[in-house]
């Protein structure tokens, strides 16, 4: 399908069944996000110990929110980075405004989309709406676990139940690019916030931050299966390069780009609008790419480009295809 054609078919459906796949998956990544980081602060041994709290700044840095928080709460402690990307309903990447925001975007698509997918995505919501943000400190873990299945849960029904046409295409689209600008985000907080002090470099309590960067995006299973050993440069490989894995950077580019294609029945390799244009070149650039060289002309300067592409592909996207913005209005 042309971009001409893809405008009037599906320009009520496209932008709704995107968006509504990318706010799901930006509530998982804050859900595994928060999970990660309450198990970090245990496994550290930092709490009640100085700096205790500034372990929660970070997670607010891979939101893109620093200054939204830093107006509305001023200090990062446990209690307001939790309540401001869990449940305040102001921030519109909280997990409860995403959710939310997924839902509506499900409901206008309901002839679309199927009945499990539907409903999978008014469970989550009432998850989020019976918790209320006043889920209690020892019940976080559990809470964030069950969102975290509830959004697994509803990409395997769309995989599952949802034909693979052109809106599934939207939807995986909208997945992966997601997932890659999350994880270029949490590498990014680690080599430039995360860690408190150099004198922290190569020392287990080094050894324990990055094994939470791996497990802030799923990674630390397959990782040791691959690698074994716990080492940075092969960290920063595995979760930008990677090949195979699901939430590496170069992956999920590689999957938008079928999709993208897939919808404007365009050849790989090949492009008939801005948007294939700028996710060949970046994929093209992920596949020749190697760590050595990322590495040593900067890893923050490599992400903040790759960010600022994927920026710029999701603008292009929006402007091929959709003509409606996203439906963001309060649940009834």
């Amino acid at each position: 399908m042309t971009t001409g054609q893809a405008k009037p078919l599906l320009s009520r459906v496209a932008d709704s069944v995107y968006w509504m796949s990318r706010y799901i998956e930006r509530a998982e990544n804050v859900a595994r996000f928060m999970d990660v980081n309450l198990h970090l602060a245990l496994d550290a041994g930092m709490k009640g110990q100085p700096g205790y709290d500034n372990q929660w700044q970070p997670i607010v840095d891979t939101s893109g929110d620093r200054a939204v928080f830093l107006e509305r709460y001023g200090e990062a402690s446990r209690e307001n980075v939790i309540r401001f990307l869990a449940f305040d309903e102001r921030n519109p990447n909280s997990i409860c405004s995403c959710v939310r925001a997924a839902r509506e975007n499900a409901r206008s698509v309901r002839e679309t989309i199927s009945s499990e997918m539907w409903e999978q995505a008014n469970s989550l919501y009432l998850l989020l709406t019976r918790a209320g943000g006043q889920v209690l400190p020892d019940e976080l873990p559990d809470f964030f676990r069950a969102v975290r299945m509830g959004c697994h849960l509803f990409e395997g029904i769309s995989a599952a139940t949802m034909s693979h046409n052109e809106a599934w295409h939207f939807s995986r689209l909208a997945r992966s690019l997601e997932r890659a600008d999350k994880t270029t985000r949490i590498l990014d907080v680690k080599y430039y916030v995360l860690l408190p002090s150099v004198s922290d470099v190569g020392t287990p309590y080094d050894d324990i931050q990055w094994a939470a960067v791996l497990k802030s995006v799923s990674g630390f299973e397959m990782y040791r299966k691959r690698h074994g050993r716990i080492l940075p440069d092969t960290i920063v490989d595995f979760l930008l390069l990677d090949a195979e894995f699901p939430r590496a950077v170069r992956y999920s580019i590689g999957r938008a780009d079928e999709s993208l294609h897939a919808i404007s029945g365009t050849p790989l390799g090949r492009f008939s609008c801005s948007s294939e244009q700028r996710l060949g070149q970046l994929r093209s650039e992920l596949d020749f790419a190697d760590v050595a060289s990322i590495l040593l002309d900067g890893l923050h300067e490599f992400l903040d480009g790759l960010q600022t592409k994927m920026n710029t592909i999701d603008e292009c996207v929006l402007g091929d295809f959709f003509v409606h913005a996203p439906a963001m209005g309060a649940a009834g």
